[in-house]
């Protein structure tokens, strides 16, 4: 019996030492924690989509409450975000640019030559490591839906072998962007409406050979626009969005179609 107690007493003296030193450490050692991070989190979408440029959404709000990324850093909540954010932090609200996927490719199968008909895995990143070109253009998209099955929200499908976006659906998380093994999708302003929708860097007569919808580097676009926001490098036309003024000159006078000019799509209701 003397000897249960003795160590029933033993037992107890290195529980209260552990537990003081317990209570030492996490008093030494406390960090403060900013309430801020939490309801940031709390009012952001919790995509963890990366859109933002952050490892995701715990990232995103430890840096919008340190002042390191601005409130309306969420691409995918658009305006109601920030704004509840902005409140949050106690600032103005920032205006918020809305950004969309666009798919740099023009070449479906009425204007595109084939390689073949591809039998496998429908999915562009098997078939682009697998070392099987399906498209005749080395820039052209494969069509096998790979930024279809990774778009959280529907805005994506392949129509008659080449990705479109449904803009009113996109939200801008870029998963489509990231997917893509060719590099054909990119954000770009939804509000810019003029598009150069193609990738190819070939000259043209190697273009025309194998689609009559890619760009053939004549610069017939450059020397229309007039202000100066249209270039072409690499033989492939590029507009600096910042300079357009949305005239449509250049999408009026390319030969080739593949500068287009949409009309307007409502912006996604949140």
């Amino acid at each position: 019996m003397q000897i249960i107690l003795i160590t029933t007493i033993v037992i107890t003296v290195i529980g209260i030492i552990v537990a003081a030193a317990l209570v030492f450490v996490s008093n030494r050692f406390h960090v403060e924690t900013d309430e801020r991070v939490t309801a940031i989190r709390d009012a952001l979408p919790g995509n963890n989509c990366g859109a933002c440029g952050y490892a995701g959404c715990d990232a995103m709000s430890e840096a919008i409450a340190s002042g390191e990324a601005p409130v309306n850093a969420c691409p995918v909540g658009g305006a109601p975000v920030a704004d509840r954010i902005a409140a949050i932090m106690g600032v103005e609200t920032m205006e918020t640019e809305r950004y969309v996927a666009f798919v740099k490719c023009s070449g479906n199968c009425d204007v595109m030559k084939r390689q073949g008909n591809y039998v496998g895995i429908n999915d562009c990143r098997v078939a682009v490591h697998a070392g099987i070109q399906v498209p005749s253009c080395d820039w052209g998209c494969y069509g096998l839906g790979s930024c279809v099955t990774v778009c959280p929200h529907d805005a994506i499908h392949v129509v008659n072998g080449v990705a479109q976006v449904n803009e009113s659906r996109c939200v801008g998380c870029a998963m489509c962007v990231k997917t893509c093994p060719k590099k054909l999708i990119e954000l770009v302003p939804a509000k810019n409406r003029v598009r150069v929708r193609c990738s190819s860097r070939e000259r043209g007569p190697v273009v025309r050979k194998v689609c009559s919808a890619g760009c053939i580097g004549c610069a017939m676009c450059v020397k229309t626009c007039p202000v100066g926001a249209v270039s072409v490098t690499d033989n492939l036309a590029q507009v600096d969005y910042e300079r357009c003024v949305q005239c449509g000159a250049c999408a009026d006078k390319c030969p080739a179609g593949v500068i287009t000019m949409p009309q307007n799509i409502p912006d996604r209701q949140v």
